[in-house]
């Protein structure tokens, strides 16, 4: 995309575009871009193509299944890198000097929709003097640096960093909702699967999350040539989790993330004997300038309780908090 140079301006642009920029520039992809900002990806590529045009250059190479930045974007996203937090950190300052309390933490999508969110309305009944900002991203956030408090992490020990603190651990474990259990022949042993769908995420062959396949639990049973009925592929897990509740098919769901939905009966587990352990954990981090605040220590201390429940339900025992070391 060329400009001429009577588009080139003067004047400075407007800023209204400059988030959907930094976060198409970080994700290297308009969908994952959208989605994070709560936007239609079209919306998110007019946003583009408004600022390429007041900047009067080309800032992404567009190609048929990826973008690409132009040394002309990388620039950009240099100086949007260092400011937007600047700003961040100042209007947070701003609303703390103004009396309002607030807390903000970072995590990935799939956790904030199905573990955190259903489970805030008891926090801001009891704290209601607190405001709450979530960045629900599948980027690591600095700590020291962004203008966050607390991090909520999924992974192994040996990726986190040392203050890091175990919310639960995980197990995989076969859900599927009741309807389609009614529906559809028995599925009371593992061989059963080959009568129903299946739902996965899409690019979990292909990254660090192998651990989260079907392929990987029929291996582990001894079914490597079994096929199911036919396959189902999501980017999130909170959708193919939506697709379960649906009726769409079998998901291999994370268990401390549909616990509630086991609980009340939207989801059943049809073969609790054949739960996979996981190496992967979900943490709590605290930011460096955070912990003293109070209203930090009444997060973490509900985040906490509301941990042990989730421990509780899925029966992980022993209980981390009983332990000198944890995995």
């Amino acid at each position: 995309m060329q400009y001429s140079q009577t588009h080139l301006r003067t004047r400075p642009i407007s800023a209204g575009h400059l988030r959907a920029f930094e976060a198409v520039a970080r994700h290297l992809n308009f969908r994952a871009a959208a989605e994070e900002m709560a936007l239609t990806q079209s919306a998110v590529s007019r946003q583009i193509q408004s600022l390429e045009e007041e900047v009067g250059v080309s800032l992404f190479l567009r190609h048929t299944r990826a973008v690409e930045l132009t040394s002309a974007g990388a620039q950009l996203l240099t100086a949007v890198s260092q400011s937007l937090p600047r700003i961040d950190n100042a209007v947070r300052q701003i609303r703390q000097s103004a009396g309002r309390r607030a807390v903000s933490l970072t995590t990935f999508a799939s956790f904030a929709s199905l573990w955190l969110i259903p489970r805030l309305e008891q926090f801001q009944r009891d704290h209601p003097e607190i405001d709450i900002r979530i960045d629900a991203s599948d980027a690591t956030l600095d700590l020291d640096i962004a203008d966050v408090d607390l991090a909520l992490r999924y992974g192994p020990m040996a990726t986190m960093p040392p203050q890091a603190i175990r919310l639960f651990g995980e197990q995989l474990t076969p859900v599927a909702s009741p309807w389609l259990l009614k529906s559809s022949p028995p599925l009371k042993t593992p061989a059963d699967m080959v009568h129903f769908a299946v739902i996965e995420a899409g690019d979990a062959h292909s990254s660090h999350l192998e651990w989260l396949t079907w392929r990987r639990w029929f291996d582990e049973l001894g079914l490597s040539k079994l096929q199911p009925k036919r396959w189902l592929y999501f980017n999130y897990a909170y959708q193919m989790v939506q697709a379960a509740l649906t009726g769409q098919g079998v998901v291999l769901a994370r268990l401390p993330l549909i616990a509630e939905s086991l609980a009340n009966g939207d989801l059943i587990e049809p073969l609790p004997r054949m739960r996979m352990d996981s190496p992967m954990a979900y943490w709590l981090v605290v930011g460096p300038r955070s912990g003293q605040r109070q209203e930090i220590r009444e997060f973490c201390e509900w985040l906490m309780q509301q941990s042990k429940i989730t421990r509780q339900n899925v029966g992980e025992i022993p209980d981390p908090e009983t332990l000198t070391e944890v995995d």
